[in-house]
């Protein structure tokens, strides 16, 4: 029988184990990829912690010691995704890029825990000043990246697991919910843009947004080809988007519909109708021509005095001035009347989509028809609007109710 090895302090050395001279203990193993793996401690006890590690990860298979870092598992997980439309992409990769590809990325993933991945949340947001919800967007690609990395079996457990959760919690986070422009402010818009010579000609516009409620790409994307003024429907068939190409170079391009829902006929109203005729003729009376072509798509109904196409953020930037000037307009014209003026809050362009679903939910019961119209996707998008919407059309609904009948 073959005698047994021993360390300097006349301990039982095991199979692997071995004390180099500097005084070092070394162990020796094969990974699940039988690939020859080393570790080293200066206390034995502490030596065979770490081996313990290794045999349940042997067991289960985990890749131990793999030298794989978060950046490399990234560059895996973003070429699988062969299934996201090209501005979503982008969109992870200048998020990638830009929060965690130099700090975070660079480290081992299988030495990446919860805590670290709590601590890289709670920097961006108490120091980097980044908002909670741009934070959720980076767990949304942290998250899947790790769980590619567990199901490899690189690593045992997926750190990100329910870390946003606690840190919206300790952060008192809500998720914003969107805002309708309120029946009132909404009348008091269309009424300042009809009569005012400044902004008058962003009237057709904003028609087209309250009116049918489309996405800020789908209108900027819409050509006069897809308006059927002879059956009275426009066909929601593309969406026009300002993403980025190589992360950085951000320009207008041409997708399909968020979702297979977005493709859709919207029925035109009599007040869209008039809009869309007078943009045409405004258009033509100013001589502006829009020969701009993205894509291989021309022909856009809305573009600026130059006769380039709008961008969502030009859209937007419009549209702060204008409410800025028509409460100027509406505090006087209250004080002449001697009432309260109703004063239209911040919205931006995607308020307007919410603003028609909102008015559209008040006045029909069909939600299936609601959910087509808007090209949700999940009903339950649709069902809370509509949910929301209708809350105060029941309030007002039990007010009439109010003594007319006998309840005690």
């Amino acid at each position: 029988m073959a005698e047994k090895r021993k360390d300097s302090k006349g301990r039982n050395l095991r199979t692997g184990e071995t004390q180099k001279s500097d005084g070092r203990y070394m162990y020796r193993y094969y990974d699940a990829n039988h690939d020859r793996k080393t570790i080293y401690s200066w206390d034995l006890s502490e030596l065979r912690e770490k081996e313990k590690q290794i045999e349940r990860d042997l067991q289960d298979g985990i890749l131990t010691g793999t030298k794989i870092t978060l950046n490399q598992m990234y560059s895996k997980y973003i070429e699988s995704k062969t299934e996201l439309k090209e501005s979503t992409r982008n969109s992870y990769m200048y998020i990638y890029e830009h929060f965690v590809r130099d700090g975070l990325g660079n480290r081992n993933i299988s030495t990446i825990k919860y805590s670290d991945i709590k601590r890289f949340y709670n920097m961006l947001i108490n120091e980097k000043g980044i908002k909670a919800n741009t934070v959720d967007n980076i767990h949304t690609i942290l998250h899947p990246i790790f769980t590619i990395a567990v199901r490899d079996g690189i690593i045992r457990t997926n750190p990100t697991d329910n870390v946003m959760a606690e840190v919206k919690k300790s952060h008192n986070y809500v998720k914003p919910r969107r805002r309708a422009l309120t029946i009132e402010e909404q009348t008091t818009l269309v009424e300042f843009l009809r009569q005012s010579e400044q902004y008058h000609h962003y009237r057709n516009l904003v028609t087209v947004f309250l009116g049918t409620g489309c996405r800020v790409g789908e209108i900027i994307g819409l050509r006069w080809e897809d308006i059927d003024l002879e059956n009275n429907v426009i066909s929601i068939n593309h969406n026009c988007v300002y993403m980025t190409r190589k992360v950085y170079k951000c320009k207008l391009h041409i997708t399909t519909p968020k979702t297979k829902a977005g493709c859709r006929e919207i029925p035109i109203l009599s007040e869209v109708r008039k809009a869309l005729l007078d943009e045409k003729q405004f258009q033509w009376e100013e001589g502006i021509s829009n020969k701009e072509e993205i894509d291989g798509y021309s022909g856009f109904v809305f573009c600026s005095k130059t006769g380039r196409t709008l961008l969502p953020s030009s859209i937007n930037f419009m549209l702060e001035k204008i409410r800025l000037a028509c409460n100027e307009w509406e505090k006087e014209r209250a004080k002449k009347e001697n009432r309260q003026p109703v004063e239209i809050e911040h919205f931006c362009v995607h308020q307007l989509r919410h603003t028609f679903c909102t008015r559209f939910c008040e006045n029909e019961t069909n939600v299936k028809v609601i959910q087509e119209i808007m090209g949700h996707s999940d009903i339950g998008v649709t069902m809370n609007i509509y949910a929301e919407a209708t809350r105060d059309k029941k309030k007002e609904a039990f007010e009439s109710l109010e003594g007319k009948i006998r309840i005690s």
